[in-house]
């Protein structure tokens, strides 16, 4: 992009990369194609994020939140009617469970130094009353109150009680996903997709009426909050072919695809109406949860500058579930460096 762009004329991006391309002026502001009319047909959350000062940059394509899915068959073996709703529930399900069902792992989840690794640790964060930036002023870092130092606890405290196994410090996506479908594991953190994994011999040895989906447990058994993982479409400043590059985009962002994504790969619209379709919503149970759980998605932090963020944020939320460093180390250094990164960008 710092090149000129090649020949790039749409850009699939993550909802992470919308204030920086904006703010470098390399995307297109779609204010006037992407109109207040239209976006009423979206979800709020998703318009939101393709949102920056004001201007539409993008365009809502699907969009993702953190999950927990369940072993229902096993929760139930040992009594249970459903999910937990808090971590210690989810902690105090695990012992139960494996000890009835022989499983190999309690809870598996995203761990390793990468920018999922960053949506799990956020996860910890909020869903015990923390945060990285203030909501409110995203130039003030909070993420070192004693809140986010408590998410990040009970993250690391999922290995040090025999909860998770030390191998969720490398996994991703796949890794932790292979584990739950070979049966492995009784609870997995991950996104919606992997719904549509269970329904293919091929990928799951478990079955999807063995399989339940609830939004992320938390500290005090509200509802938890999931990463929000919108995947929008932007315009590339360096396209010869705008005009050509919206109609691409219209097309793949209509109703008849988005619901044609949803029955086949369980990525979920950001169209409203299509969490009411009726033939969405019997062979996708999961988007039916998702209509729910997508009113308490939390961004992660929406700053200029979160590329520089995200690499801290990879290498202290990974030190400090490794057990290299403290929680409480982790939060005071990401302070630091955090709060470098905003003054130095605002010098720039």
């Amino acid at each position: 992009m710092q090149a000129g762009g090649e020949d790039i004329d749409v850009i699939l991006g993550d909802v992470i990369w919308t204030a920086e391309l904006a703010e470098s002026g390399w995307i297109h502001d779609l204010s006037d194609r992407f109109t207040q009319s239209a976006q009423k047909e979206f979800l709020p959350g998703s318009v939101e994020a393709i949102t920056y000062k004001g201007k539409a940059y993008g365009m809502p394509w699907f969009t993702d939140t953190g999950l927990l899915y369940y072993r229902k068959d096993l929760l139930k073996q040992s009594g249970y009617d459903g999910p937990p709703k808090t971590w210690d529930e989810l902690k105090q399900m695990t012992k139960k469970v494996r000890s009835a069902a022989n499983t190999s792992y309690g809870f598996v989840f995203q761990g390793a130094r990468y920018e999922g690794g960053v949506c799990d640790g956020c996860e910890y964060i909020w869903t015990h009353g923390g945060n990285v930036l203030d909501p409110q002023d995203s130039t003030k870092v909070v993420i070192d109150s004693p809140n986010a130092i408590a998410g990040l606890a009970t993250e690391r405290s999922m290995i040090t009680d025999g909860i998770s196994p030390k191998g969720v410090t490398v996994y991703k996506e796949d890794e932790s996903a292979a584990a739950f479908l070979n049966g492995d594991a009784i609870f997995l953190r991950n996104w919606p997709y992997v719904y549509a994994l269970t329904t293919d011999p091929k990928e799951s040895k478990i079955k999807p009426d063995q399989v339940g989906v609830s939004e992320l447990p938390s500290a005090d058994g509200k509802p938890g909050n999931g990463t929000v993982g919108d995947q929008p479409l932007y315009i590339s400043t360096s396209s010869k072919y705008p005009d050509a590059a919206w109609k691409f985009i219209e097309y793949i962002t209509a109703p008849e695809q988005q619901k044609l994504r949803a029955m086949k790969g369980s990525y979920l619209p950001t169209r409203t109406a299509l969490y009411d379709d009726p033939d969405i919503r019997e062979s996708v149970p999961v988007v039916a949860l998702a209509k729910e759980a997508l009113q308490h998605t939390r961004p992660r932090p929406v700053s200029p500058y979160y590329s520089d963020m995200s690499l801290e944020m990879q290498k202290q939320f990974n030190a400090s579930l490794t057990g290299d460093i403290t929680p409480a180390e982790a939060a005071r250094s990401l302070k630091t460096s955090l709060e470098n990164f905003i003054r130095e960008g605002q010098k720039s």
